[in-house]
């Protein structure tokens, strides 16, 4: 009999070249809008809740990817790990079904018509998502969703718009993740186990900036790196973070 971790693996690479031979094209248009950004010295915010935080933090400053992205952090949205206590799992589980709440987000960041938004929600329908993918449709904010269509589709939403991820961006990159977010099924167990939805959308979000990196440097710029500290030269690595540092609080100061 198979092994459960094999069958999960197994299930994950489905997955990924699901991915990989279906939203390439999104995938490459995802980056053309983040390209077009950060070429005009302007910025691509990241944005989740709960584990949809993780793609986004993903997204910069950890090794390998570029100046010009900007995770949007809320304490609130990703402190979910907690079950007891300050910032728990209830606690998020009320506020990010509050409308409202997004668009104090966004005022913080003080966003441009020329940023690109790139939101991760497997289910596209929940209320601080929602909020700011449409407050980024009505300020003509390029608008990525990266979102599980199989899901997404078959629940409502929880928004007053009555919209879903999907149906406002501009760009729709479909993770493809399962109505129930896991892979496994486990004889006498009634629900499934092993969530796939995490690791697809943390690909995903390297592959739109390595994607994005490969658009600049054709657009004869040359980005700003980040390169590990964890190397035989670790001061040279963090004299260029600490540069790739000032370069993005540039973009900041010019808002």
């Amino acid at each position: 009999m198979e092994a459960v971790s094999t069958r999960y693996f197994n299930a994950m690479i489905e997955r990924m070249e699901k991915v990989r031979d279906e939203q390439a094209r999104a995938i490459d248009d995802a980056a053309a809008l983040c390209a077009r950004s950060i070429a005009a010295e302007k910025l691509v915010f990241t944005f989740g809740t709960g584990h949809g935080a993780i793609p986004a933090l993903e997204s910069f400053p950890r090794t390998g990817t570029i100046v010009g992205f900007r995770p949007i952090v809320e304490s609130t949205m990703i402190s979910f790990h907690h079950v007891w206590g300050d910032m728990g799992a209830r606690q998020y589980r009320f506020i990010h079904a509050q409308e409202g709440y997004g668009k104090a987000i966004l005022r913080s960041h003080q966003l441009d018509p020329a940023d690109t938004m790139i939101l991760f929600s497997h289910s596209g329908i929940n209320a601080v998502i929602m909020d700011i993918a449409m407050e980024c449709r009505e300020r003509g904010i390029g608008l990525v969703g990266v979102t599980s269509i199989p899901h997404s589709s078959a629940t409502p939403s929880r928004h007053s718009s009555g919209k879903r991820l999907f149906e406002v961006a501009d760009v729709v990159i479909d993770t493809g993740a399962a109505l129930a977010d896991s892979a496994i099924t486990i004889d006498g167990l009634e629900h499934p186990v092993g969530p796939t939805s995490t690791s697809v959308t943390i690909a995903i979000a390297h592959a739109i900036v390595s994607t994005t990196a490969e658009k600049l440097v054709q657009q004869g710029i040359t980005p700003d790196v980040m390169v590990s500290p964890n190397t035989t030269s670790k001061e040279a690595a963090n004299i260029k973070n600490d540069a790739n540092y000032e370069a993005l609080w540039a973009r900041l100061r010019a808002r």
